[in-house]
């Protein structure tokens, strides 16, 4: 490609960022939602939508209930290394006299990663992650099982609303990553048949804690 080529190129794009296009249907409203909202309180909506895609997910009435249910896990599967680098959710686990929970880096020994979240979108079921939390992207993603502690209070209906929740809480600072997962990561590359934790963990927790009661 010649200079004068890619200078054209270039120019064309400035100018499409700087004159804004008609809008052919002018009648649409551009804000408003894609899908019809579900009256289903947000909790169940979550819980059903997310247990659809191999999500495990746990209720808990109070920190309490939230403490008990987590160490019944823990204890049952065994888990010795459970990597924890958020510290209002080290300060939680402390609190609640949850064992096993380490600091450390040293990921290829971790048994379980566990984060808070930004927000829960109820109609897919998904978590909303970002780099501006202190777990980063790798903690979600690199150990075996992945667990996301969440409240109530972080219930969305749809993913936009999760992302304005993310806008508002950076003032408008957008993180550099995004993340929005969706159960246990999976593929069906290989003869069409689906493999989970193919590229990622390869079980998914969700711990919800009530905020209300």
């Amino acid at each position: 490609m010649s200079l004068k080529t890619k200078e054209n190129i270039l120019n064309k794009i400035r100018n499409g960022l700087i004159q804004h296009t008609t809008q052919p249907f002018p009648s649409v409203d551009q804000n408003a939602p894609l899908y019809k909202t579900n009256n289903e309180p947000l909790d169940i909506l979550f819980a059903e939508e997310f247990t659809k895609i191999k999500g495990n997910f746990v209720y808990c009435e109070n920190k309490a209930s939230f403490a008990k249910q987590i160490t019944d896990l823990i204890n049952d599967r065994k888990w010795d290394n459970i990597f924890c680098w958020e510290f209002p959710l080290q300060q939680l686990l402390q609190e609640q006299n949850v064992k096993n929970i380490k600091v450390g880096t040293n990921l290829d020994k971790a048994d379980v990663g566990i984060t808070l979240v930004e927000a829960l979108v109820a109609r897919t079921g998904s978590l909303i992650l970002s780099t501006h939390q202190a777990a980063g992207r790798t903690l979600s993603i690199y150990p075996p099982i992945h667990i996301a502690v969440a409240y109530t209070n972080q219930l969305v209906y749809d993913i936009r609303d999760g992302l304005q929740v993310v806008m508002e809480k950076y003032n408008n600072k957008i993180p550099s990553n995004i993340t929005i997962t969706s159960g246990p990561s999976r593929t069906a590359d290989i003869e069409k048949t689906l493999v989970l934790g193919a590229h990622g963990p390869k079980e998914v927790y969700v711990f919800l804690i009530d905020q209300t009661s």
